[in-house]
């Protein structure tokens, strides 16, 4: 935790240091473009490694009743056998994070195991979630002009608490919860401490360090947006300039959201776009429906047991096992084979193998 703490630390003491010899272009300019092309480049990367990896077997989770007889109800969201259960559980997935709503919690009292539901980590998970996209959404009004309707119905809903001036949204302080939430249970949770590791404190600290940022420039720091539209519209017309008098706390929040960017592809954070390519998601769990073939098994030559006794009628003769054909009897077959004209096929040779072979099984 702490080395993850002190690396956040150090982006925002370095991002400073360079803002104070005037390294405004590289903090403002190369580094935001840098983190965009390395964001889509790994991005679409770990897609492409997840859409080509073989999927032999439906390993769908399930969480009810799979479809089998007539006359047995079968969860059609939590154990989906078609394509439309699968859409629906995928959509619950998305945008309600149903499995985790679904999350129990196990605890050992006295000589039982005991199980009992678990809310606060969904609760406080959707509420971050959401207001990170509220106020991913709000910030395009930074990159526009003129600035979508959406952006405005957002802004004044997140706003509709209008406290003080610059006008206070919501997603600001739920966020913060959320935040708040996740590390702390993280750092106080004894069992999920002790598995914790700097990559899953560092993307927290990293995102609160943005949060953070981005309420003292609005609410303490008053930064000049005007200023800072003008470099936010270069960039997104690949036109940078960066124009004097933007504060030194911009840069530092610019930088956090660009290291952010860069380390999201390769990172947990990439189940955002891992979830459409999870197989125990977005197959049906129609086993009992469907023949699955591993297509990875290798070929295999299968032998008749008639077969297997002729390669083997000598061993099995010396081993005292019971055999259909005694080794005379194919001693005088094979003879009477060899003395057949050489015209006759060898569909009557065979013919007259297995008319043997009944003979003697009849005796």
């Amino acid at each position: 935790m702490v080395i993850s703490l002190l690396a956040v630390v150090g982006i925002c003491i370095i991002a400073w240091a360079g803002v104070s010899v005037g390294l405004q272009s590289l903090f403002g300019v190369v580094l935001p473009l840098a983190a965009v092309l390395v964001f889509l480049s790994g991005f679409v990367w770990r897609i492409f490694e997840w859409a080509k990896a073989p999927v032999p077997f439906p390993i769908a989770t399930t969480g009810g009743q799979q479809r089998s007889l007539s006359f047995i109800k079968p969860a059609r969201l939590d154990s989906p056998y078609t394509t439309a259960g699968v859409i629906g559980r995928m959509i619950l997935e998305v945008l309600l994070f149903r499995s985790l709503f679904r999350n129990t919690k196990s605890d050992l009292v006295g000589d039982r195991v005991v199980h009992w539901s678990s809310k606060w980590l969904w609760v406080f998970s959707l509420t971050f979630h959401y207001c990170f996209l509220i106020i991913f959404i709000r910030h395009f009004r930074l990159f526009t002009e003129p600035v979508p309707f959406a952006v405005f119905a957002v802004e004044t809903l997140d706003g509709i608490m209008q406290i003080g001036v610059p006008r206070f949204f919501l997603s600001n302080a739920l966020i913060l919860a959320g935040l708040a939430f996740l590390l702390l249970r993280r750092m106080c949770n004894q069992r999920l401490r002790y598995i914790s590791l700097p990559s899953d404190y560092f993307p927290l600290f990293l995102i609160i360090g943005l949060v953070t940022t981005g309420i003292l420039m609005r609410y303490f720091f008053k930064a000049d947006v005007a200023t800072i539209k003008v470099l936010t519209m270069g960039l997104a017309t690949l036109s940078p300039s960066v124009p004097d008098g933007i504060s030194p706390l911009f840069f530092i929040h610019v930088t956090l959201f660009s290291v952010l960017l860069m380390y999201f592809p390769f990172s947990k954070l990439m189940h955002m776009g891992g979830i459409f390519m999870s197989p125990t998601r977005n197959l049906p769990n129609n086993t009992r429906a469907v023949m699955h073939v591993n297509p990875w098994n290798t070929k295999k030559t299968l032998f008749t047991y008639a077969e297997y006794e002729n390669e083997f009628r000598e061993v099995m003769d010396e081993a005292g096992l019971p055999l259909e054909i005694s080794l005379e009897e194919a001693e005088a077959l094979a003879e009477e084979q060899a003395e057949l004209p050489l015209d006759t096929t060898t569909e009557q040779a065979e013919d007259t193998a297995a008319e043997q072979s009944d003979a003697t099984a009849k005796e």
